[in-house]
């Protein structure tokens, strides 16, 4: 196994070993054995200490022997859980997309390698993590996602078929739990509810029309026998699809830009789309696969060029709405006609202050309930420009000691699901051989 892996198990060996009997400590040490069997498959005193150590993140595992084997009683039921549910999850020809997982493993490598200047710190960190090279944490990291897909998608089976409906909890249940857990809930922060007027940075009618141009050339190339992922590489102005052939995974209804909705759910798989409109660009869509009401869907992203004029014409417009919603025009008549339709354009929940972002922490700085707040920027996360808000402030409240009311339902509904979980995973014993050693 790891270098680093091997020393931490001879070390918690020794350290097992010698406060039981400090002369045994000189003994040949056995490193590795059996700690529990889950139908045909065992797990390994090393995977207990390697998802140990992984999971203290840096910090000393325990040093006291009884404190050590708690814990590695613990991390060992989670590890048989976790193989009771992969091993379901196969039983039931659950398929987990093999191009997917090496999507989120590129993603995840970039994300890691973008953290450090040069090849060698890179590689030298992932040295002292235990890993030889970069290959070999492509290898462990894609068989933990592949794992982890296997779970979820079991997981979301089951609830889909309603086969993994929520435990009954009682009032009863949560006031004990609540109670019991009392002095670890953390206090209600300030929190405030707004509604807002987002508005876009719209293109010229003549760089709209010169992007729709290139959009059709570009949807004349793929039906030429064009290579979409090759097309896509070339010319889509998605960063976050562009260098893996425009593939945006699988993508589910109800969190969609409507526009963009409504071609993916009527296009049939392989087919590519006519040029779609939103406030994103304009898309090319394919969509490759659906399964269980998902869409493994791929787009090349086209945005027509903005320029400082553009710029200054929403700002204008921005300064419109803001003294048209003062003068008494409805919130939602303005909505209808300016509003992003990609944003939240009511936040009526509590929303703590401390995880609003600066610009709204700034635009909200002395205003009280019903202020309307002069225009201000954010950025506009798909492209290099901003997007104007005007926000007005529904509801303020103070930071104070949390009670009973306010975790109640979402108290219920994480034992429920609990519960439920635990119970899938009694059933799940029951059908398959489980022997746990340790």
């Amino acid at each position: 196994m790891k270098k680093m892996l091997t020393a931490v198990l001879l070390a918690a060996n020794v350290a097992m070993v010698g406060a039981q009997d400090t002369s045994a400590v000189a003994s040949p040490i056995p490193i590795d054995r059996i700690v529990a069997v889950v139908g045909n498959e065992a797990l390994l005193w090393s995977q207990v200490l390697e998802a140990m150590n992984r999971r203290a993140n840096g910090q000393p595992l325990p040093t006291d022997s009884a404190q050590f084997l708690l814990q590695a009683q613990q991390v060992l039921t989670q590890l048989v859980n976790e193989e009771l549910l992969v091993q379901k999850a196969l039983e039931e020809k659950i398929e987990v997309s093999e191009p997917d997982i090496a999507v989120t493993v590129d993603k995840q490598l970039n994300r890691i390698r973008a953290q450090y200047q040069t090849e060698e710190e890179f590689r030298e960190d992932l040295s002292k993590s235990g890993f030889g090279t970069p290959e070999e944490y492509r290898k462990w990291f894609s068989d933990q996602q592949r794992r982890s897909a296997l779970q979820e998608r079991y997981i979301a089976k089951l609830r889909q078929e309603q086969k993994l409906p929520p435990a009954p909890v009682t009032d009863a249940d949560i006031v004990k739990y609540f109670e019991e857990n009392r002095a670890q809930m953390p206090r209600r922060p300030s929190t405030v509810s707004f509604r807002q007027v987002i508005l876009t940075v719209q293109p010229s009618a003549a760089a709209r029309r010169a992007t729709l141009a290139k959009a059709d050339s570009l949807i004349a190339e793929l039906k030429a026998g064009g290579d979409f992922e090759k097309i896509a590489k070339r010319e889509s102005m998605d960063p976050n699809s562009k260098d893996i052939g425009g593939d945006l995974g699988w993508l589910r209804r109800g969190n969609l830009v409507p526009e963009f909705e409504r071609m993916m759910v009527v296009l049939p798989p392989g087919r590519v789309s006519p040029p779609v409109e939103t406030t994103y660009g304009i898309h090319i869509i394919r969509v490759d696969r659906v399964q269980l009401a998902e869409f493994k869907v791929r787009q090349i992203l086209l945005r027509p060029s903005i320029d400082s004029s553009d710029i200054a014409r929403a700002r204008g417009q921005a300064d419109s709405v803001a003294m048209l919603w003062r003068s008494g025009v409805a919130f939602d008549t303005l909505a209808a006609k300016y509003h992003d339709p990609g944003e939240d354009k009511n936040i009526p929940t509590a929303f703590p202050r401390a995880q609003l972002p600066p610009p709204y922490v700034t635009a909200f700085t002395d205003k009280v309930v019903n202020d309307i707040t002069d225009p201000f920027t954010i950025d506009d996360k798909a492209r290099d420009v901003p997007k104007f808000v005007i926000a007005q402030l529904t509801a303020v409240g103070e930071e104070r000691e949390a009670t009973f009311v306010d975790w109640k339902e979402e108290l219920r509904e994480q034992l429920a699901q609990e519960r439920a979980y635990l119970r899938l995973l009694a059933r799940l014993r029951e059908q398959t051989y489980v022997s746990v050693r340790l």
